[in-house]
């Protein structure tokens, strides 16, 4: 889905700033692993914290980043030169944060070195790298991942202004393209299938369990598919009470501009009673942060008896899973997890091929412009190290000739400064050129 080669951990050439270190990104997202392996790798919104300062510990590391959705997981970081190491420490950090063998992850990891790791930054911040491209939560969620990372002191001088210019980036491209002109998220991916494997949502009874952010927008479309029973379920039941007060205000509105439309009951279930509640459901669309499962086969076998063996279809959003694989082998019980939404989201990708062709544009630009100024500040130390030693044989000379110019009026003395200081300037001007035209070239 992406434009951009994905490099398998090769080792590249070009360097941003050999001087001080080497900014690299590792991870591995929707194309490039299956959910079971991404779910190994997710991270919790309570463990980020901890993962981050881990990270950022390693050998050689100095700042750290790390982005975990329910498509990606990747670790930005910048680091000393590794003089061939490669992404020893980040597969190092892998194996034993994770408790997991660096060979499980490795073959689906792709790697990102310096020009390379700042366009997949920018185009992830952009969202031209997502599952649906021109979805918003995806900036969010690195904004989020970079609050994180400085709020544990793992961002600094050189995170920092490439994180702001991503976060640039992606305004520039949200503001100067269509490509987020239809509001389309995996939530809504979501209920475009549930729509499609009924037909319509009209007279069916849907459960969203969990009340975050995908739980909220899966219920806006709900709503605009005109689902006619909403349950709503959460461990903290005033979460799912504001959803469904969210939900009940805009149905509300919809009665207002249309006197006619479907009816929506909207009710809030107790957590405790959500499997004898779940039998009323046709769809359970589920996306918890619970690290177990939700529902197992166990409970699927019981809902399906309630249920009389009326089908009953999980759409899981989660990540990691909320619903066992092992329920899609139940008479009855069908199962669609986050991987089986790409080809509902492969849909919108061509009618938005245009725009993301415009976008890329806008990112290659940026990317070019980041990498120049990089550049630029990489030889300033160069340059004033050369300024300030030339000052300094000026001052020497100029003590020296004192005693042979003997006494000089005022102005005199500032013609003499204005002498030395012009054939100074002169004299490093052509040194100064060729610095820059020799960062610039490489």
């Amino acid at each position: 889905m992406s434009s951009v080669t994905q490099q398998r951990l090769t080792p590249a050439a070009e360097h941003v700033s050999a001087s001080s270190g080497i900014l690299l990104l590792v991870g591995v997202n929707h194309t490039t692993a299956p959910i079971e392996v991404r779910e190994r790798l997710s991270l919790s919104a309570t463990r980020l914290p901890d993962a981050v300062r881990t990270l950022t510990q390693q050998p050689g590391v100095r700042e750290s980043m790390i982005l975990s959705t329910c498509n990606r997981v990747e670790f930005l970081v910048w680091q000393e030169q590794d003089e061939g190491r490669g992404n020893t420490n980040l597969l190092r950090f892998l194996h034993e944060y994770y408790a997991i063998p660096a060979s499980s992850v490795e073959p689906h990891l792709y790697e990102f070195r310096d020009r390379e790791a700042i366009r997949h930054l920018f185009r992830v911040a952009s969202s031209l790298d997502s599952m649906v491209v021109g979805e918003p939560q995806i900036l969010g969620q690195v904004k989020e991942a970079y609050s994180c990372a400085r709020e544990a002191g793992a961002v600094a001088a050189c995170l920092e202004p490439l994180l702001q210019r991503a976060f640039s980036v992606a305004k520039r491209v949200r503001s100067e393209t269509q490509i987020g002109s239809s509001s389309v998220s995996i939530a809504s991916v979501a209920v475009e299938l549930a729509r499609k494997i009924f037909g319509s949502l009209q007279g069916k009874t849907v459960l969203l369990v969990g009340a975050g952010k995908m739980s909220d927008l899966a219920a806006r479309h709900l709503l605009q598919q005109g689902a006619t029973s909403i349950l709503v379920s959460n461990r903290t039941r005033e979460r799912a009470a504001l959803i469904a007060g969210q939900m009940t205000e805009q149905i509300s509105a919809q009665i207002v501009a249309q006197p006619n439309a479907p009816r929506c009951s909207i009710e809030v279930v107790a957590f405790e009673q959500l499997y004898e509640q779940a039998a009323r459901a046709d769809i359970v669309v589920t996306s918890t942060g619970a690290q177990t499962h939700i529902f197992d086969r166990s409970h699927g076998l019981r809902l399906m008896e309630r249920r009389r063996n009326r089908p009953m279809f999980f759409i899981d959003i989660a990540v990691p899973r909320d619903v066992d694989p092992g329920v899609n082998e139940i008479e009855g019980c069908f199962l669609y997890d986050i991987d089986d939404l790409q080809q509902v989201a492969a849909a919108h990708l061509a009618d938005r091929s245009r725009e993301s062709a415009e976008a890329e544009k806008i990112v290659t630009a940026e990317v070019e412009k980041y990498h120049q100024h990089l550049e630029r500040r990489e030889v300033v130390p160069a340059i004033v190290a050369l300024q300030e030693n030339a000052e300094a044989v000026r001052q020497l000379e100029l003590a020296r000739a004192a005693k042979r110019l003997g006494s000089l009026t005022a102005e005199q003395q500032a013609a003499v400064e204005a002498l030395t200081r012009s054939l100074t300037a002169k004299l490093l001007h052509p040194q100064i050129v060729d610095l820059r035209k020799k960062s610039e070239e490489r």
